[in-house]
């Protein structure tokens, strides 16, 4: 067996290398599990805000459908009040309003909605959309 003091000290200079090398491994997974996880949050994020998009286009087109079968440029109370009740139970803090029409005829529907995820001081989202009513 060789035991040289050159080997032996090749051998002890290079002990606990593996060590830090496993430690440097374990530093970069994590920061590459914690870039997947934050993607992954963005992720269901956009998705919440796209059903949200969705839901108040939905409801958007369920008040013009309804003005356009009763052929009337606004709509009732009672049919705007169920209307807005459903604006507020579909979307968070959501609000619905009709605008009258104009000389030309165009009413909007603007729908705006606050998700629970953003502070109180952050612009609400919004949908309008307009249409020309006979």
């Amino acid at each position: 067996m060789n035991s040289s003091p050159r080997s032996f000290a090749r051998r002890s200079s290079s002990r606990g290398f593996t060590l830090i090398e496993v430690l440097v491994s374990l530093l970069i997974f994590s920061f590459g599990v914690l870039g997947l996880v934050g993607m992954q949050a963005k992720a269901i994020q956009f998705g919440v805000q796209s059903e949200d998009r969705m839901r108040a286009a939905l409801l958007a087109d369920e008040m013009v459908a309804s003005m356009w079968a009763n052929q009337s440029t606004t709509p009732g109370t009672t049919t705007l009040a169920a209307w807005q009740q459903r604006v507020g139970t579909a979307l968070p803090s959501g609000t619905g309003a009709v605008s009258a029409a104009d000389s030309s005829g165009v009413v909007t529907v603007t729908i705006t909605w606050r998700p629970p995820s953003r502070g109180s001081t952050s612009p609400a989202n919004s949908y309008l959309t307009q249409v020309a009513m006979p």
